[in-house]
């Protein structure tokens, strides 16, 4: 929540749409989440379709106000942090950078 421009934050139960933890306001971020869940679920439903074998880093969600990243964690299969920042005042490479570091310092 450090990094201009962040909104909101959410550590949040893929399967279930359930928040383990959050920070910050300005966006219903319980509903966002059970939103996102339902991207993530899609997109490894379409992966495994597509008999990919891969893996997903992030998905970057650009609106005119907003960006929104979701970061699925490498260490804590059905997990995902969910990023929502301000589009004017936040520069999207470092956020991507911020939430991959924050994803490695993460012990859950």
């Amino acid at each position: 929540m450090e990094l201009e421009g962040a909104m909101c934050a959410a550590l949040v139960d893929s399967e279930s749409g359930r928040i383990l933890g959050q920070q910050g306001g300005g966006v219903d971020i319980e509903l966002a989440a059970a939103g996102n869940s339902e991207v993530v679920r899609a997109k490894l439903k379409t992966m495994r379709s597509l008999d990919l074998d891969d893996s997903i880093h992030d998905i970057l969600i650009t609106l005119d106000k907003q960006y929104h990243i979701i970061r699925p964690l490498a260490q804590n299969e059905g997990v995902f942090m969910s990023l929502v920042l301000d589009k004017h005042h936040s520069n999207l490479a470092l956020a991507r950078r911020k939430v991959q570091d924050v994803e490695s310092g993460l012990d859950l």
